[in-house]
């Protein structure tokens, strides 16, 4: 069976074939909520491999990317922001 989509398209009658998805383009939509760097890096691998493959699921991976870079974004601010407090208090108790 060969890969390669036939140059004739399906007969008559018969609904258009369609790409299929790419799966680390959802997974990286799915992981950008739960686990923004991995979503992130999954986007940039999804859409690399898109570009070779032909696949669908741009926009997923692209989705991906943003949420995940936002998420990341978030978090570092947010542990950044901690250490400072923590180191605030830290320093307010100091003699």
């Amino acid at each position: 069976m060969s890969s390669t989509p036939d140059p004739y398209g399906p007969p008559p009658g018969w609904p258009p074939l369609r790409r299929p998805t790419n799966t680390l383009a959802v997974l990286a939509l799915v992981l950008a909520f739960v686990l923004a760097p991995a979503g992130l890096v999954l986007g940039v691998v999804a859409r690399r491999q898109i570009r070779e493959t032909g696949e669908q699921g741009d926009g997923l991976a692209l989705a991906g990317i943003v949420v995940g870079a936002i998420g990341t974004a978030l978090a570092v601010l947010g542990i950044l922001l901690a250490f400072l407090a923590l180191a605030t208090v830290a320093g307010s108790f100091a003699p």
